[in-house]
């Protein structure tokens, strides 16, 4: 092994992912092994990252978008010595990935998973794997970047984002969205670097993708470079340069690489692709190399001195010199070092929900829940400066529209209201970049196109973020936009989803209570789902306070006279439904209980005790009201209860109409509630 430091060090992290992926008889060895001398080239020689102290605030961030090549960041991390960070954000002594998680690649628990996962091994900045999410994350990573810098100073914070993409990411419909709008922004920070290497799964590229992809990103409005040899160090420095001296542009950089390089027989094939090499390939491939061919897991004697002296170094004073500025900020700022402080520790000010708004009962003209949710947002955003907003063409008829606030635009980067435009994928995924960079996003849509962020959406649950999903136009009571825009099966959907907390309020009082959730939120995502018409503002002292909410579900309003004979559950604007068969139902000697449950998962966190307070298992007469998909309704009103939900799609028309013709009204759930009662008394005789 008379090879020089460098590229005993690439051939390290080439054949510890070998050995990881062959071990684990499970991965993706082809592009770690290509791309090993772009990794080592970017992090040695132009990453601004300190493996000491891995969360510092304006570290560069590097996104593997290409997922499934997760050695070759686990490798990096390794050999960086990458610190561990625990929960409470310490820097522990312990390293992110030692040589015994790579040994268990792929294996139950270890720190090394299939595809990189955020929270779970220090140095991965964002979960990726689902191909395009990385580059769409990446966009709000430089977003946040650009609000920073422009908001406490360039000498803060300026860090560049780089994304390691493949053909699969540029061909995901999210890269095209977001290649867009970093474009749009005039993202010069960010720098997206393309395997071109014409392999996928099932074959050559050419089978399904021939993409002039230089041009395409051309007229994104993108600065367009290309290295013509993956091995070739020299001409990616030069490139990393250009980058980082252009202004004004995106950088792509196409980068020509072979997948499997090295691999005598695998090369350049779709099997070095997804599948280990084999033990005889393995071989072959390190004798190549010019490696011990029986040599497993070795990391040769002063590689990691290599790394220590380079990046460790290098990244140690970068680091040194920005606490110092830092110090400096604070000392002529304290106001705003504080606000620092607490973004990064995912804190709020005191007395940030002091000025929210108690919205006086008005059950005859009513306000929507969106209205509502402004007026609750603006309050909440002049406490917290730090509260970004967008939506995606939307912003008024989702109302999300901060009274105060500039555009985020180019050249006017501290802007805390963001027009993605009609791009809901990378809206989604932009905020969860920019909330791994601590700021609180929210974005937002009607909520039947919440369909289109849905891949993002489910990242952002599970990196554990606390982005706001904000959706409007929730039911079909939005009328006559008809069922191409009347939701059915979203609320549905959003609710199987583990670590979301779907909210959906009954009226302006619990949108509150809703937004405190939110902000409360320090890893929860959650989805807010809100009215477009109006619905009654509830007369509290007629009814329970909207405080119930922060426990899921609360009873809203109870029989009179006794236990009560009927429970009337609902959510959203359906509240008011079942409110009014409950006084028809009293006139009637009927005694029926309402719940209001705008959020299934906090309820269920509840303890048995309350639960059952709010719904008595005795009482086994039960009617749940929402204009949606009745899936899952099953588990509050048991066999014997009745649902009523949708089972087909809307109709175009005025929307009280459309109520009318679905059943959704006072007279229709008072018939229906009056049934349920009727058989589980005959069923009690």
């Amino acid at each position: 092994m008379t090879q020089d430091i460098d590229q005993l060090a690439i051939n390290t992290i080439r054949t510890l992912s070998m050995d990881a992926v062959q071990k684990a008889n499970s991965g993706h060895p082809g592009t770690p092994m290509s791309l090993a001398p772009v990794a080592y080239e970017l992090w040695q020689n132009h990453l601004r990252y300190d493996p000491a102290n891995p969360i510092w605030p304006n570290r560069d961030r590097f996104v593997l978008s290409a997922g499934h090549a997760s050695m070759l960041l686990y490798s990096m991390i390794h050999l960086a010595g990458v610190r561990k960070v625990d929960e409470d954000y310490n820097v522990t002594d312990e390293p992110a990935c030692s040589l015994e998680e790579i040994e268990s690649f792929r294996q139950l628990k270890s720190r090394t998973p299939g595809h990189p996962e955020y929270r779970w091994t220090t140095g991965v900045e964002t979960t990726t794997g689902p191909l395009g999410q990385g580059v769409g994350t990446s966009t709000g990573m430089a977003m946040a970047s650009k609000w920073l810098g422009a908001t406490y100073g360039a000498e803060l914070f300026d860090f560049d984002v780089y994304a390691l993409a493949g053909d699969g990411c540029l061909q995901e419909g999210i890269s095209h969205e977001a290649a867009s709008l970093a474009g749009h922004l005039k993202l010069d920070n960010l720098c997206w670097i393309f395997d071109n290497n014409h392999i996928s799964i099932d074959g050559d590229t050419a089978l399904a993708f021939s993409d002039d992809v230089l041009s395409r990103f051309e007229g994104y409005g993108w600065n367009v470079l290309r290295v013509g040899d993956a091995n070739d160090t020299g001409l990616l420095g030069k490139a990393f340069d250009e980058f980082k001296a252009e202004t004004g542009r995106p950088t792509l950089i196409v980068v020509d690489s072979h997948i499997g390089w090295g691999s005598p027989n695998k090369q350049d094939t779709e099997s070095a692709h997804g599948e280990p090499l084999g033990d005889e390939e393995i071989e072959l491939t390190k004798e190549a190399y010019g490696w011990p061919k029986d040599a497993k897991f070795l990391v040769p004697d002063g590689v990691r001195e290599r790394f220590d002296d380079v990046i460790g170094k290098r990244g140690a004073e970068a680091h040194s010199a920005w606490v110092e500025k830092f110090d400096d900020f604070r000392s002529g700022n304290a106001e705003k070092a504080a606000e620092l402080e607490m973004i990064q520790r995912r804190a709020l000010p005191d007395g940030w929900d002091a000025e929210l708004p108690s919205f006086e009962a008005d059950e005859e003209k009513g306000l929507a829940t969106r209205k509502a949710s402004n007026k609750v947002q603006n309050a909440i955003a002049e406490r917290i400066p730090w509260l970004i907003a967008g939506s995606c063409d939307l912003t008024d008829s989702t109302s999300v529209r901060l009274s105060d606030a500039d555009q985020y635009e180019p050249g006017s980067y501290d802007g805390r209201q963001v027009h993605f435009g009609i791009r809901e994928h990378a809206a989604a995924a932009a905020c969860s970049g920019m909330s791994t960079a601590k700021l609180r996003p929210l974005w937002s849509t009607y909520l039947t196109f919440s369909d289109y962020g849905k891949a993002a959406i489910r990242l952002s649950a599970q990196m554990e973020l606390p982005v706001i999903h904000l959706f409007t136009h929730d039911s079909i009571g939005l009328g006559e936009d008809g069922p191409t825009h009347q939701p059915v099966e979203q609320l549905a959907g959003l609710r199987a989803m583990p670590e979301l907390d779907v909210i959906r309020p009954a009226d302006a009082n619990e949108v509150v209570e809703a937004w405190k959730i939110a902000l409360d939120r320090t890893h929860c995502p959650v989805a807010m789902v809100m009215t477009r018409q109006n619905v009654p503002v509830f007369d509290r002292s007629r009814y329970a306070s909207a405080e119930g909410v922060q426990r899921g579900g609360y009873v809203l309003a109870d029989a009179e006279g006794g236990d009560p004979e009927l429970i009337l559950i609902a959510t959203g604007s359906e509240v008011q439904l079942a409110l009014g068969a409950h006084e028809r139902l009293a006139g009637e000697g009927i005694r029926s209980r309402v719940v209001s449950l705008p959020c299934w998962e906090i309820f269920e966190k509840q303890d048995q005790s309350y639960r059952d307070e709010v719904l008595p298992p005795d009482v086994t007469a039960r009617l749940a009201v929402e204009e949606a998909s009745p899936l899952g309704w099953e588990r509050y009103v048991g066999t014997e209860g009745a649902i009523m939900g949708m089972s087909t799609f809307g109709q175009s028309a005025p929307f009280a109409d459309v109520e009318a013709e679905f059943g959704f009204t006072v007279d229709n759930v008072t018939k229906v509630a009056r049934e349920v009662a009727e058989r589980a008394a005959k069923s009690t005789t």
